[in-house]
């Protein structure tokens, strides 16, 4: 495009019924960023949690208190800031295990869910190169082996996948997505008895659909395969169980969830994360070096190597605080109501084709759709220019673009704070976009 498109605003009849204006849950006064206006003023509508979402101001608060009172290096210092800081770190630990139904030893500090996945590949990995003695043999990887993931991944849950085929001479398969755009479960098959690694989403961060974990898993085991489930887009929004759902590995972000950016999270069963190598090496995770070799930390502070994100644990350990006092069953009641809002209101577009299921049952509150000769981007300029923040492009998820016959998308994708109003205006907002472009249905 040569120049930026500016939209003129439609006035349009009332789009979603009066009764979906009540009854949901209305705390986006607790988000201070979503109290600001953007282009000329107008008020912001956020729609894009699926890539990052807000943060309450409890969050920010106990990050500054952090900073403020607390600040020191953890695991290290004979000092009482140091310990106060110790004490916060592994506070938050537990309260995210508490969250996810694990013990505390059971969980990683990662920077991000992508460092958590390549952890777990490089563990494998260097298993496969005959690191990590015996405990490790379990891991490795062999010419011939299978690894299987999904056509539905973020490219964070496939690229470690395909690069540790690459160096063990392992084969990667996959199982497609159906033309819903859920995991295709009649598939299943491609899980064999040469499958060491099953890798798969939880729920797609373009098509909503929530994966049948158990079925998945059940598979997995029956084949004597390890499962690392992508719980990015899940945690935030559903009641989470890792060890109810029986998976050896999951991974989550802490900026999709309220959190800082900065810090995530590895979930492993306790037995696999002390046999498991670790991918980083140096300071704080050793237990003795001397110049010949170096033996490691007991799991799970071998795998946190150096300097770790102190404040934004803390922040994560509020976030999840937010996130409990409200209850994530009352979460997902509040999502699937704004789900079917999302999907209501796109029925009435003219010409909108949504990537995904069309009804909310076992389905996120993260809608992408296609506006046939109209690109992304430009729908996505033209809803800026009425303050309404959605996402555009493939999402890091070409795969399941393809899959669905499309290489690029619009995406709105809601959370805790997001209002019916949002949802209205959001709607509103697509069928400026349509006159704008003279889209016919």
């Amino acid at each position: 495009m040569s120049s930026r498109p500016t939209a003129t605003t439609v006035s349009w009849p009332p789009l979603l019924p009066e009764a979906a204006l009540t009854d949901l849950l209305d705390v986006s006064g607790d988000f201070p960023l979503l109290g600001r206006t953007v282009r000329g003023g107008r008020p912001l509508v956020y729609l894009d949690t699926g890539a990052t979402s807000q943060k309450p101001a409890v969050v920010l608060d106990a990050e500054r208190e952090f900073y403020t009172r607390h600040n020191a290096a953890v695991h290290r210092g004979a000092h009482q800031v140091a310990e106060e800081a110790t004490e916060a770190y592994e506070a938050a630990r537990a309260a995210v295990a508490g969250f996810v139904g694990a013990e505390v030893g059971e969980i990683v500090w990662t920077k991000n869910a992508t460092e958590a996945l390549n952890l777990v590949a490089y563990g494998f990995l260097n298993a496969s190169l005959g690191r990590g003695g015996d405990a490790a043999e379990r891991f490795r990887l062999n010419e011939g082996d299978e690894i299987v993931v999904t056509e539905l991944e973020h490219h964070a849950n496939l690229v470690p996948w395909q690069e540790l085929a690459a160096k063990t001479g392992a084969a990667l398969r996959w199982i497609p997505v159906t033309v819903e755009g859920r995991l295709d479960l009649q598939q299943l098959d491609v899980i064999t008895e040469r499958t060491k690694v099953v890798a798969f989403t939880h729920a797609s961060n373009v098509t909503g659909a929530i994966t049948d974990v158990p079925a998945v898993v059940a598979k997995a085991r029956e084949a004597g395969a390890y499962t690392v489930l992508d719980a990015c887009q899940s945690a935030a929004h559903l009641p989470v169980d890792f060890p109810a759902l029986g998976v050896d590995f999951a991974v989550f972000s802490g900026h999709k969830m309220l959190a800082p950016t900065g810090v995530g999270v590895l979930y492993g069963r306790g037995e696999l994360l002390e046999a498991l190598p670790p991918f980083l090496t140096g300071g704080s995770m050793v237990e003795l070096v001397t110049m010949e070799k170096t033996t490691f930390m007991p799991a799970p502070l071998r795998f946190e190597a150096g300097t770790q994100m102190v404040s934004q644990t803390v922040g994560f350990h509020a976030a999840l605080d937010y996130l409990s006092s409200i209850g994530m069953d009352r979460m997902a009641a509040h999502e699937d109501q704004l789900t079917q809002l999302m999907l209501d209101g796109l029925a009435e577009v003219p010409g909108v084709r949504v990537l995904g299921p069309e009804t909310a049952e076992n389905r996120l509150a993260v809608v992408a759709f296609d506006l046939p000769g109209v690109h992304p981007h430009d729908v996505g300029q033209v809803l800026d220019d009425q303050g309404i923040a959605v996402r555009v492009g493939h999402h890091c998820a070409q795969p399941v673009h393809r899959a669905l016959g499309v290489h690029a998308s619009t995406r709105a994708s809601a959370g805790v704070y997001t209002t019916a109003e949002d949802i209205e205006a959001f709607v509103r907002g697509l069928h400026t976009v349509i006159g704008f472009f003279g889209v016919r249905s």
